[in-house]
């Protein structure tokens, strides 16, 4: 008999009949591997505006407030429909969940994507880290922590594991790709805590020939005002995203704070060097085709005209590395050990 996962988040969900669809790849894809060898239930929060991707092979609750976030969780730990339980980071909605579980003598497996700390940092400032602090140091306590990153867990005990989304496809056919200037890609969030709003001023002021790409969910693009050399594309599916990525030279990571950017992961697969500035430094490790740089024009400029120099020859170091990179089998099969 398969175990049932109660799996918990604070994304948004919009229901289209019987259809489900979110933002967030990983809310899709966990889910759905998850399923072939588990009953999973996944609760999330109700969204009015149409989101892109499809939830599949999971029993879906979108709770439209708060209370009835909590009640539903509540009711499935009253009647034991579940025996494993997986929360995805840590917010006010999802520190209550834990909270309840507490209650109800059950103790969740907490996923930490990233910082907490610094994302709160970059939201709201200095009261930021103390909301974080508060939710986070409880939630140690009556939890099992799950983590991306060894510092994440700031010394408390917790399983390692490494997201990927990355697939075979993503390692075949790799495209050559012009370097007579600079095409720099973005994929993810229009949000501060991802460094983009920083990333634009930059590029309101640059004095050399280069465009960069935006990829994000349609429904934010009116956050950024038109500049003759941005493109924004709307999120897509993973064949359309590889011709992205193969169309453009360089890959920018702008955030403010990174735990195991999965993004930088499908860069190198594709063979596509990687600026990042240096707030988020170490999500480089030892892998090369990474480059930090300050968060300054004169600093970004000099990182590319290096890229674009010795573009053949980084190239030839990254694809020495890839078989290194994780995957998507690899991540769910380290979270279907612990749910076990």
């Amino acid at each position: 008999m398969k175990n049932k996962v109660l799996i918990i988040t604070n994304e948004s969900i919009f229901k289209n009949n019987e259809n489900h669809f979110c933002d967030n790849l990983d809310i899709k894809s966990i889910p759905e591997e998850l399923s072939k060898n588990f009953e999973i239930t996944l609760i999330g929060r109700s969204s009015k505006k149409e989101r892109y991707h499809k939830i599949q092979n999971s029993k879906i609750y979108a709770e439209s407030n708060i209370f009835s976030f909590i009640k539903k969780i509540n009711l499935i730990l009253k009647q034991n429909i579940c025996n494993k339980f997986l929360i995805i980071s840590i917010t006010p909605y999802t520190f209550l969940a834990c909270v309840l579980f507490f209650f109800n003598k059950k103790k969740p497996f907490v996923y930490l994507r990233s910082d907490g700390f610094e994302e709160y940092k970059s939201i709201f400032g200095f009261l930021g880290p103390f909301i974080y602090n508060f939710m986070f140091i409880i939630t140690s306590k009556i939890s099992n922590f799950i983590s991306c990153r060894e510092h994440i867990l700031k010394k408390n005990k917790g399983k390692i594991v490494s997201p990927s989304q990355l697939t075979d496809k993503w390692f075949k056919y790799t495209k050559p790709v012009s370097i007579n200037k600079a095409n720099l890609l973005y994929v993810g969030r229009i949000k501060v805590e991802k460094g983009i709003f920083s990333l634009l001023k930059i590029f309101k002021n640059i004095n050399r020939n280069v465009t960069l790409t935006i990829v994000s969910s349609k429904k934010m693009h009116d956050k950024i005002k038109p500049l003759k050399n941005i493109k924004l594309l709307d999120s897509q599916n993973d064949d359309d995203l590889i011709n992205i990525y193969d169309q453009s030279n360089i890959f920018i990571l702008p955030s403010f704070t990174e735990g195991h950017p999965q993004v930088l992961d499908e860069a190198l697969a594709r063979l596509r060097p990687v600026i990042v500035f240096k707030e988020i430094e170490h999500v480089k490790r030892s892998r090369p085709g990474v480059f930090v740089c300050e968060r300054s024009i004169f600093s970004l400029e000099k990182q590319i005209d290096f890229i674009l120099k010795n573009f053949k020859n980084i190239q030839n170091e990254i694809e020495k590395n890839t078989d290194k990179l994780p995957t998507r089998k690899s991540f769910i099969k380290e979270l279907e050990n612990l749910l076990i």
